[in-house]
């Protein structure tokens, strides 16, 4: 027991555990929000101060298991998991949810052990404790709706869990260990079957293409402060998976490059805007695939450095929409606008946040995406490099400039909100200081990248390109809502991929369903109408008034004898010859 206690202790993991634990038992509403703030700030105190190296070595049977692997890349998403997990616990002050915060804990607590871990066995673990933990974000919206939501989500994430699970079986059969490294020394035809079974497990939650809209259909259906908490930690984890495990694996830049568009056209007839933020996610992320597939120093840094910038903005989106969602009740863009006048807080926030997805010079996306896109030029991927300049016009299409606009600016919908409570404003506020300090001054980030930083992100080249793509970006959608082509918002559902599971599938079962029943009464039917002319038949033969009741003559009894001793003497005869 106290082996086990050492070696927990040396991962920031045991703060979340006792954290929960705290908010459980505590029965003073206030002391329970504290914990939750305390216990990121503690645990970041405690990333920031653990050297490079292996602490927290068990082991089960013949197995090492590595609780705490410090380096760089563990370092960064260590440290920007503990800072959004305070943000969040700021965010969400005024919810009196123990559930919810219990929930958040151990939700955080799971992301940050998966990101130190240093064995596939330990990384199980904390990769179903997401799983379990972030569910109850959604059934907390306490909706029917949510509660499927969360049914399907489930669904999705312990099936990636199953999936990993085997592929370290099968691993561990073929190589002989469970260490979390590198996992490929080429390209995947000389993967292993477990080494398939693992990347998939880690595509499913980086919601990789055909794997992605368990993301669109959960994130929105969660409470508006666990939409908040979502948004961080399950994709950014397999994020740090996927660099982890397969850097430079060239399959993931066609896979990112395939995530960073289809997004955008489902992001921009999308209606509810915390839909078009899990799109605009997507998006988001098939950058950080196609760092990780590139697998270059820089690429690799891109893609960290993005996963941090990322967070941030992204968080701060969530928390803008969810403020206003707080206050309207909605976040349907067919239901808001002209809320600038009572909310110019939220809206100003909500700006930073969409300059910085948008990668706006002197906000954190310009420093982080540019090491992505420099890579892929570098690496002569010119067509990928191509996509991604398409594809990051259109992220300030749909976020940069969908979500503020038809929030707070577009028709007037007469709605008269109050700005949003203190703490979702303090929440945003350093959020937004963040995005924008940190893309004032990238050399503090840049610090704390994988690999030593040579670029310089602020050259007149790269600011002008940026400024005429972002420029050319705003004349297009410009002309569009002016020409009366750019898609109307309207009250509607739009079904993605989850047609095929949501639409598709109950239709095929359902008339599966039917045909076996109308099969099934037809055989009873005529099973039942055989039954009962056999029984007619019989009757008309042995019942009482049947033929074989009927008197016989004598003599017919007699012939009938006679014939059946010739038959029996016939038989005698011919066995004697």
């Amino acid at each position: 027991m106290s082996e086990f206690i050492t070696v927990l202790s040396a991962s920031p993991i045991w703060l979340f555990l006792v954290g929960a634990l705290l908010v459980m038992l505590i029965p003073v509403a206030t002391f329970r929000l504290a914990v939750t703030l305390v216990v990121p700030i503690l645990a970041g105190w405690m990333i920031w101060n653990t050297p490079d190296g292996v602490f927290g070595v068990g082991r089960i049977e013949t197995l090492d298991i590595i609780l705490m692997r410090m380096d760089p890349l563990s370092r960064i998403f260590g440290l920007i998991f503990s800072f959004a997990a305070f943000l969040a616990a700021l965010y969400a002050w005024h919810v009196r949810d123990t559930v919810q915060q219990v929930a958040t804990l151990l939700y955080a607590g799971s992301a940050i052990g998966a990101v130190f871990c240093g064995d596939l066995i330990t990384l199980f673990f904390f990769w179903e404790g997401t799983s379990l933990a972030s569910v109850f974000l959604i059934w907390q919206r306490g909706t029917e709706a949510a509660f499927r939501t969360g049914m399907r989500y489930l669904v999705w994430q312990i099936g990636s869990g199953v999936i990993l699970i085997a592929g370290i079986a099968i691993y561990y059969g073929t190589e002989g260990n469970v260490s979390f490294d590198k996992m490929t020394g080429g390209g995947p035809e000389t993967w292993t079957l477990g080494v398939w079974f693992i990347f998939i497990a880690f595509g499913i939650k980086a919601a990789f293409p055909l794997m992605h809209n368990w993301l669109q259909d959960s994130y929105p259906a969660a409470t508006i402060t666990g939409a908040v908490t979502l948004s961080a930690f399950t994709t950014k984890m397999a994020i740090y998976c996927l660099a982890r495990g397969f850097p430079g694996t060239e399959m993931l830049i066609y896979i990112g490059a395939v995530m960073t568009l289809f997004p955008i056209f489902f992001a921009e007839i999308e209606n509810d805007l915390r839909r078009v933020l899990a799109y605009s996610l997507n998006n988001q992320l098939g950058f950080m695939v196609v760092g990780v597939g590139v697998g270059t120093e820089m690429a690799l840094n891109g893609t960290a450095s993005h996963a941090f910038a990322h967070i941030l903005y992204k968080g701060l989106l969530f928390m803008a929409v969810g403020a206003v969602m707080f206050r309207t009740g909605t976040s349907k863009a067919s239901e808001l606008g002209g809320l600038y006048r009572t909310m110019p807080w939220t809206m100003t926030f909500c700006i930073v946040g969409a300059m910085s997805i948008s990668a706006f010079p002197l906000f954190s996306g310009f420093i982080a995406k540019s090491l992505i896109l420099d890579a892929t030029a570098t690496e002569q991927y010119p067509v990928i490099w191509a996509i991604l300049v398409f594809a990051s016009a259109g992220v300030l299409s749909h976020s940069g400039i969908k979500i503020p606009y038809f929030t707070f600016f577009a028709h007037d919908s007469g709605k008269r909100p109050a700005e949003a409570p203190m703490n979702m404003l303090l929440a945003m506020g350093i959020t937004a200081a963040a995005c924008i300090l940190v893309g004032v001054f990238p050399a503090p980030l840049y610090a704390m990248l994988p690999y030593d930083v040579n670029y310089v992100p602020y050259t007149i080249d790269h600011v002008v390109g940026q400024l005429q793509l972002l420029m050319f970006a705003l004349l297009a959608f410009a002309l569009l809502m002016r020409g009366g082509f750019f898609p109307e918002e309207k009250r509607s559902i739009n079904l993605d991929t989850d047609w095929s599971y949501r639409v598709f599938a109950p239709a095929v079962f359902g008339f599966t369903a039917r045909f076996i029943s109308t099969v099934w009464e037809e055989i009873t039917r005529g099973f039942g109408i055989l039954l009962k002319a056999t029984f007619s038949f019989l009757e008309s033969i042995y019942g009482p008034e049947g033929r074989a009741a009927q008197l016989q003559p004598t003599g017919t009894m007699v012939l009938w004898l006679a014939v059946l001793l010739g038959a029996a003497l016939s038989v005698n005869l011919l066995d004697l010859r």
